[in-house]
């Protein structure tokens, strides 16, 4: 009697999940711009009280002989819940037994790419939460960023407007930036990416493009945002690595796989970033 293959065989959910995390982190393409804090992984609890730092404020003018004058530096706080995010995938027997590709391999990279563009989201989603002192609006008469407001925009980091940045925005914004003089294409670039896949270089800052800023016709009328990054703006609080499990429907003769990952993503030092608002009309 001939033996049967099973999933077991050929996959086990420990090594997987060992595998995910290793790759995860080079997968969330905001990571470069966020501390990874995993000291909470293995602890209880799901509510977490966290620091966040707020701006201090534009430079003072300063004459000759005056001093500079100081400012507390004040560390707020947020209450933040641990999420947990999930994924999975279904592999019928066939495919599984078929050799065609590497199914069983496949459903764990998408996985992964899964949970890392769940990640992402949220991390858009504390960037638009930026204080509105950090914020700089194009104005009405204009639905592009020039290197005029880019220069504008960069004021309000203060004197701490030096330093490695990342201008994130849609396709559409940055269609209107690499139009101008100073466009440096990504080719050109001298500086070290701060971010997998920057496509270029304006006013000191590297141009990322994500999807998830995109403007669409059914958003006209209404401000779209871009972001000026630092990195150490954001922190991603890792609470548990991914867990992957495998089950199995015997009924439909397939094959599940899934993976959760628990953690808190959220803006940490507000005066490392910089929120954009360009009309879309």
């Amino acid at each position: 009697m001939g033996q049967t293959t099973k999933l077991a065989q050929m996959f086990d959910p420990e090594v997987v999940g060992q595998k995910i995390n290793k790759k995860l982190i080079d997968a969330i393409r905001f990571a470069p711009l966020a501390e990874v804090d995993d000291t909470l992984v293995g602890n209880p609890g799901d509510t977490l009280t966290l620091p966040y730092f707020q701006y201090i404020g534009a430079a003072d003018d300063l004459t000759e002989g005056s001093a500079i004058s100081t400012v507390s530096l004040i560390a707020s706080t947020v209450s933040c819940r641990i999420k947990e995010t999930g994924k999975g995938v279904e592999i019928t027997d066939n495919a599984v037994l078929s050799g065609y590709g590497d199914p069983i391999g496949e459903g764990a990279k998408q996985i992964r790419l899964s949970i890392a563009d769940k990640l992402d989201n949220d991390f858009i989603t504390a960037l638009a939460g930026i204080d509105s002192t950090m914020t700089y609006s194009t104005g009405v008469s204009t639905s592009a960023i020039t290197p005029a407001g880019i220069t504008d925009a960069l004021e309000l980091f203060g004197e701490d407007i030096d330093g490695v940045k990342a201008l994130v925005c849609s396709p559409r914004l940055y269609k209107e930036i690499r139009k101008a003089k100073d466009w440096l294409p990504a080719a050109e670039m001298t500086a070290e990416y701060i971010i997998k896949g920057a496509v270029g270089e304006t006013n000191g800052c590297q141009i990322i493009v994500s999807n998830r800023l995109r403007g669409v016709k059914a958003n006209q009328g209404k401000d779209e945002s871009a972001y000026i990054v630092k990195p150490g703006a954001l922190r991603l609080i890792l609470k548990r690595d991914v867990l992957v499990e495998t089950d199995r429907d015997i009924l439909r003769r397939v094959n599940v796989i899934t993976g959760t990952k628990h953690y808190i993503t959220y803006l940490y030092d507000g005066s490392k970033a910089i929120k954009l608002t360009v009309p879309t009309t």
